[in-house]
């Protein structure tokens, strides 16, 4: 079973991590120990040092491992500088055996110089579970029939090697260069992969990689065009006819020829199919070379609800996009460069040091690293949202370090190289309390590697700290130890650390399974007293607190035989309502005079005649906590909060900053109006009201008539969550042994269900007129896992998955 199978589970154990097996792969992994030279550099020779243009790693670089069934493949190029030729090898994690096949073809060199290292010519390798074929792709660096120049790589700029079906798991002996499909031209590298797409399509490529989603389907994305113009591309591999499908575009070239757009840009980063959805995280370079960034800058984070990709594209807020995206700021989380000092041109290197990953839960994760070359800082962040928040926090009390983020469940791992050995640190989904759980001390001390997860153990393909041109490749592999707790329960709402008003009524929910017999009821602990219980599925209490504090919730499921077992205890708080306190929603702002809406447009702040949008965000403004005062901040996407500047005198501007800022004129204090029911907003540096002149303008003013009143308008409906869906869905018990239930919250009236096994074949389907349906599984299902397609009539769509014992 691969890795999204066993992400079934959301409930799991830590106990001790430990280094299970270390493997020598070969002695001699090409890697560039010479230095970094100009591009026309002359041929040494090769038995001098293997110079290079980019970097010095090659082998045991970009997405070279995957992991199938019993076996551990990874991909290398053969040293020294002399052989280059590209070779896989596959480990046998049961056996302990090796098999490795070289090919005849070799690592090319920058722009066909063989001689100058190309850091950018990883081998990719990829596994369809459907068919059990092997797929390697070449990262050529976005060659093309006329680049380099001269036409030596006319025939030669896309290079793509597959197997014939069953062959990742054929016997050592019978794992052969052979079982790979030659091209016309007699040799294992092919101009094209095999299929819909036009040749056009597979020029001036680069970065690839391979990832499947939970029907096991094969996809393969790559980066079309330069660093400060390119874009994603993906395409889809059809096991039942061998053939790959159609590119989709996420983003688009030369996209400063849309309105709007000054700069093209590029993108670094990757997709992910997690926790259900094809998600997108990246890095933009921008082709502004004057600015303070010297590569690239910004975080952006994007997923779709359609399995394909093709459609359904939302930004972190569950604001939809179409693709192919222009605007890469309507998916833009945060700025890694508002938490370093530089302003000089090229000051701010945002390089490395990048990942992310979404927990079952749907906790969104993701580390960057900032380095201030102006004043000589480096800062890790950690950037994350819970499931259920509707912004991402942002910390730099974060060590860093790490070179992958993995999750299993509700927890999230940082694994990476610390002194040149392994460490790894896990902390709860949606929480920044990183701890160590485990460190090598001892052993060999590597210069690099690439991390690869499947069912809970790491498997680190890494090149051992040696000198020359081949050098020792090892494979380590680390057990997680994630053991799944049979008897277990977990509160799904209220979401820890929330804040809710007094008299609100709040739901408490809780999910509970005892995979060796029944639940029979679920205890509801309020500041550890009992409040409340529930003994059916789903286990679900009212709750209405009459004061205000903090609350301590915790759920207790008995099973059977009596026995129990607590949740985590989680915090909620109740506020008494405070009118003056507009934190928590988005609004629209409208004069009460005039009727006119505030709207951000650059650094301007001018009126509007409607509420409506002109880009997203743009008349929609959010009130945060900055100190005892409230900053003013744009629902625009490139942000900003409001100033109460002084020059011209009395400006009112919408700045670069994001909230919150304690600078005294970008703090306001917010002043409610019981008898119109209206608000004024007033300045800490000189006690100004916001205020509508005549004129138009729109300025702060020590005036305090009726110009200064304004009616605050929500707009939270046009600002949902993430993964927020109306249409809501529980499976339970999961896994399921002789029955299970499909429950569904908000059914309207009607919705199909479709249920597929892992080979994607359609084993059983239904329609549901009524808000519950129970299955017998013993009778239906064989043992393994399934996916649940979900549809109502209003064209919505929820997957789920589900293990039959």
């Amino acid at each position: 079973m691969w890795l999204l199978g066993f992400l079934m589970f959301s409930c799991f154990l830590h106990a001790q991590v430990v280094l299970e097996n270390e493997i020598n792969i070969t002695d001699l992994g090409l890697h560039f120990d010479g230095n970094q030279v100009p591009s026309g550099t002359a041929n040494t020779g090769d038995n001098a040092p293997y110079d290079y243009y980019f970097g010095k790693n090659i082998s045991a670089h970009g997405d070279c491992i995957k992991t199938y069934g019993d076996y551990v493949f990874m991909t290398w190029y053969k040293g020294g500088k002399a052989e280059r030729h590209v070779m896989l090898t596959r480990y046998n994690t049961k056996t302990g055996t090796k098999a490795t096949i070289e090919f005849p073809h070799r690592h090319t060199g920058f722009q066909n110089q063989y001689w100058i290292g190309e850091s950018h010519n990883t081998i990719a390798v990829g596994i369809s579970p459907l068919n059990g074929s092997i797929h390697l792709l070449y990262d050529m660096h976005a060659y093309s029939a006329t680049k380099p120049s001269n036409g030596s790589l006319a025939n030669d700029y896309f290079r793509y090697s597959y197997s014939l079906a069953n062959v990742a798991s054929l016997p050592d002996a019978d794992f052969t260069l052979d079982k790979f499909v030659q091209s016309s031209s007699g040799n294992y590298k092919h101009l094209r992969m095999p299929g819909a797409a036009p040749q056009s399509e597979f020029v001036a490529l680069t970065y690839p990689k391979f990832f499947l989603n939970d029907g096991g389907e094969l996809f393969m994305l790559m980066r079309e065009g330069g660093n400060n113009n390119g874009m994603y591309k993906f395409i889809k591999y059809d096991a039942s006819t061998g053939n790959w499908g159609n590119f989709i575009d996420f983003n688009a070239l030369n996209a400063k020829n849309q309105p709007g757009i000054t700069y093209n840009w590029g993108l670094y980063g990757e997709m992910k199919y997690l926790n259900g959805k094809l998600r997108i995280g990246f890095q933009r370079r921008s082709a502004n070379n004057n600015d303070k960034y010297e590569y690239q800058n910004g975080v952006y984070y994007a997923y779709s609800d359609d399995q394909s990709g093709a459609t359904g594209w939302k930004n972190y807020k569950g604001e939809p996009f179409s693709v192919p995206l222009y605007d890469a700021d309507l998916i833009k989380v945060m700025e890694p460069g508002d938490y370093v000092q530089g302003t000089d041109k090229n000051a701010l290197r945002i390089v490395d040091g990048f990942d992310w990953t979404v927990t079952e839960n749907g906790d969104v994760h993701i580390i960057s690293k900032v380095k201030d070359n102006q004043f000589n800082v480096t800062k890790y962040l950690h950037t994350y949202k819970p499931s259920g928040a509707t912004s991402f926090t942002t910390s730099d009390n974060f060590s860093g370090g790490g070179s992958e983020l993995y999750t299993s469940g509700d927890s999230v791992f940082l694994i990476g190289l610390s002194n040149g050995r392994v460490f790894i640190e896990s902390t709860q989904g949606g929480t920044n309390n990183f701890t160590r759980i485990y460190e090598a001390t001892s052993g060999r001390t590597f210069d690099h590697g690439v991390v690869h997860i499947n069912e809970g153990k790491v498997y680190y393909y890494l090149m051992e700290n040696k000198s020359g041109n081949a050098q020792p490749l090892y494979l380590q592999i680390i057990d997680l130890d994630i053991i799944k707790e049979p008897f277990r329960v977990s509160l799904t709402s209220p979401m820890d650390g929330t804040t809710y008003d007094v008299g609100e009524t709040v739901q408490i929910a809780a999910e509970a399974t005892d995979e060796n017999g029944s639940i029979s009821k679920v205890e509801f602990l309020v500041n550890g007293t009992y409040f409340s219980e529930d003994n059916t599925a789903p286990y679900t209490v009212d709750w209405t607190p009459s004061t205000d504090g903090t609350y301590t919730v915790q759920a207790v499921a008995y099973n059977a035989s009596s026995q129990t077992v607590n949740s985590s205890e989680i915090t909620v708080n109740f506020k008494i309502f405070d009118p003056n306190d507009l934190t928590g929603d988005i609004y629209r702002l409208k004069n009460y005079v005039t009727g006119k809406y505030i709207h951000s447009v650059g650094s301007d702040v001018v009126e509007s005649d409607t509420g409506t949008n002109v880009v997203p965000g743009d008349k929609e403004w959010e009130f945060v906590k900055a100190g005892n005062y409230y900053n003013i901040e744009s629902k625009r996407t490139d942000k900003g909060i409001l100033r109460a500047a002084g020059n011209p005198a009395n400006d009112l501007i919408n700045t670069g900053f994001g909230a919150p800022r304690e600078d005294s004129d970008k703090q306001f204090s917010v002043v409610y109006n019981s008898a119109d029911q209206t608000y004024q907003f007033v300045t800490r540096n000189n006690s100004h009201y916001i205020y509508h002149n005549p004129n138009g303008i729109i300025e702060h003013v020590g005036n305090s008539d009726a110009r200064s009143k304004w009616i605050v308008e929500s707009n939270t409906l046009s600002t949902p969550d993430i993964d927020s869906n109306a249409f809501g869905v529980k499976i339970y018990p999961n896994p399921a042994n002789n029955q299970f239930t499909i429950s569904l919250n908000n059914f309207e009236g009607l919705a199909y269900v479709d249920i597929y096994d892992m080979l994607g074949k359609s084993v059983f389907k239904t329609k549901m007129t009524s808000d519950k349906l129970k299955i017998d599984s013993q009778m239906k299902f064989k043992s393994g896992l399934y996916m649940i397609k979900i549809s109502n009539g209003n064209n919505t769509t929820v997957y789920k998955k589900l293990v039959v014992n």
